[in-house]
């Protein structure tokens, strides 16, 4: 049956940090499903990724990379070229154009390498704060905050947010736990997203949160 009303679980700190715990146990070892080599692969991953699985971008990066191994080969390809490599992840011409302007501009504003700060990140074409986020947290070993889709759905779900703009999303979890825990904690709740607390049919059933979850539409025995 569906739960008709909200439970109220403690404060909203010790929920928060009670979904942290649990989350810890359930998924004890964190690391981005996107395939990659260097800072470069995972940022060109990451905007393939959009509106996309992660399953179907590790289809296509390895033609793609073998064909266009750095910043410099790709800021050369034609963007026919690219499109044709890239179209199975969707939204190819706007992937293509994106991918393109990033690759020029890692290639001669920053030498080749890809940037680790967010305003030298969000700068490059493309790129946004969940896109810099994964290379923050994922390659620079700084704290990054991811909020995608799954992300936002938990927060949302959990009660750790209430908005629904990605943005201030980020701030309300990044006020609620500690920076050194931002980058594993957003990658525990995109998995959780991903895998159980999914968008259409959660499994509850499954869930190691279920007996902190308040959200009305959660599915009890």
């Amino acid at each position: 049956m569906i739960s008709p009303t909200r439970r109220k679980i403690g404060s909203r700190s010790g929920r928060a940090a009670q979904i942290a715990r649990q989350l810890r146990q359930a998924i004890p070892e964190v690391r981005i499903e996107l395939t990659h080599r260097s800072p470069w692969e995972l940022l060109v991953a990451t905007i393939l990724s959009a509106q996309c699985t992660d399953q179907r971008v590790n289809q296509v990066t390895p033609a793609l990379f073998q064909r266009y191994p750095t910043p410099q080969s790709l800021a050369m390809a034609e963007k026919a070229d690219l499109e044709a490599l890239i179209k199975p992840t969707g939204f190819y011409k706007s992937k293509a154009k994106n991918l393109l302007g990033c690759a020029q501009g890692v290639s001669t504003r920053f030498g080749g390498h890809v940037p680790n700060t967010m305003d030298e990140l969000t700068s490059l074409p493309g790129v946004g704060r969940k896109t810099a986020n994964v290379l923050l947290g994922g390659v620079f070993g700084k704290p990054g905050l991811v909020v995608d889709t799954h992300v936002k759905r938990m927060a949302n779900r959990l009660a750790l947010s209430r908005s629904q703009d990605p943005e201030q999303i980020e701030r309300d979890l990044q006020a609620i736990y500690p920076e050194a825990e931002w980058t594993a904690m957003s990658q525990r709740l995109l998995l959780h997203g991903r895998y159980v607390c999914l968008a259409r049919k959660p499994r509850c059933g499954a869930c190691p949160l279920s007996d902190v979850c308040e959200w009305e539409g959660k599915i009890t025995r």
